[in-house]
């Protein structure tokens, strides 16, 4: 099999792309990415000389470049996507041109070359917020809040277009809170973990009772594959590992994990339009595919705040001056984040650059 993983140098298509050439040695795959800010091309330095694995620089708004990539490809994994709803908030129109835009790019040179499943990751946003009882299902109207949300919401409905209108061979996933190696530190987990390794608070927004279902990184991604193999044509998989936490909780976890208390935490100003809950029912995916998720949250996060610990050269090299500023910009503090040059591993690496 050929398969090409758009935002593969991202903390999911990483993961993703490590677990896939593990366990099918034989497939081909394509890792397509810009290499924006969150991607990181030392991610994935252990496979340069991996036969079956290539990399080309490229921006999914690159229509023939994306054309030509995609030629005798089988399947598309289509992670590539700005996600992280602080910067939406901040910055909307990159994430209406990537989301959106970049999506419709990706539809268009897979419906030309005629492959035979393209699969779209998506997120548990676009259904809205949960009071405190109920869980998102396949069947949970749309209600997304914030500009993140929106733009992946419409790229949902643009893929199922193209299964419509076009007859082209798509699958959907819409998935709960990822965690594990290789996150940027900007979300919740890895930015707590990395600031208390550098002495710093951890910035907790409102009164952090905001609740998400969290799920590691490995089980969606076993999830993804199952969806791929053996999925129906056309039809959406939620993935949740029904282990909701409060934003309080995680943040008392990883405190008593690093061996520090409360007075690590700064609580800030909650976020615009800060939902309040997120919950998977992944009833269906469990039934017709057999999946479950393995990895327990308290073995998860071990794992996890054990990686950040043994990996500072990663992050702190990730750190970069832009992420400074967007963090003084989001917080309201200075000088909060240790400020490294971003290295420069990703302007020597082979590939299309474009």
């Amino acid at each position: 099999m050929k398969m090409l993983v758009t935002g593969g140098a991202g903390f999911i298509g990483t993961n993703f792309i490590k677990y896939i050439l593990k366990k099918y040695p034989y497939y081909a795959v394509i890792n397509y990415d810009k290499l924006t800010y969150a991607g990181n091309l030392e991610n994935l330095k252990d496979l340069e000389t991996h036969p079956n694995y290539s990399f080309v620089r490229g921006d999914i708004l690159n229509t023939e470049l994306l054309d030509y990539i995609m030629k005798g490809v089988d399947v598309v994994v289509h992670f590539a996507a700005e996600s992280h709803v602080d910067r939406s908030i901040m910055e909307a129109d990159v994430f209406v041109l990537t989301n959106v835009v970049g999506t419709f790019s990706v539809l268009e040179a897979a419906k030309k070359n005629n492959v035979k499943r393209f699969h779209h990751i998506s997120t548990d946003e676009v259904f809205g917020s949960l009071g405190a009882e109920g869980l998102f299902h396949e069947d949970t109207p749309y209600d997304p809040r914030s500009p993140y949300a929106s733009s992946k919401a419409a790229s949902d409905h643009l893929v199922r277009a193209y299964y419509h209108t076009h007859g082209l061979p798509i699958t959907v996933s819409n998935c709960s809170n990822n965690y594990g190696p290789y996150q940027f530190p900007e979300k919740l987990i890895p930015l707590f973990v990395t600031n208390l390794i550098e002495g710093k608070k951890v910035p907790l927004y409102g009164d952090g009772k905001n609740v998400r279902d969290w799920v590691h990184v490995s089980d969606h991604n076993e999830a993804v594959d199952l969806i791929i193999h053996e999925g129906k044509v056309g039809e959406t998989y939620c993935i949740g590992a029904q282990s909701e936490r409060t934003n309080r909780q995680i943040t008392d976890l990883i405190l008593a994990k690093m061996g520090v208390g409360e007075e690590m935490v700064e609580y800030v100003e909650d976020r615009k339009g800060h939902d309040r809950r997120y919950a998977i029912r992944p009833y269906k995916i469990m039934a017709e595919l057999g999946w479950k998720p393995r990895v327990s949250f308290e073995e998860g996060m071990e794992q996890t705040i054990n990686w950040y610990r043994e990996n500072q050269d990663w992050w702190k090299k990730v750190k970069s001056g832009e992420y400074l500023e967007y963090y003084e910009k989001q917080y309201g503090r200075k000088n909060v984040v240790v400020v490294q040059k971003n290295m420069e591993n990703n302007e020597k690496n082979s590939g299309i650059e474009i």
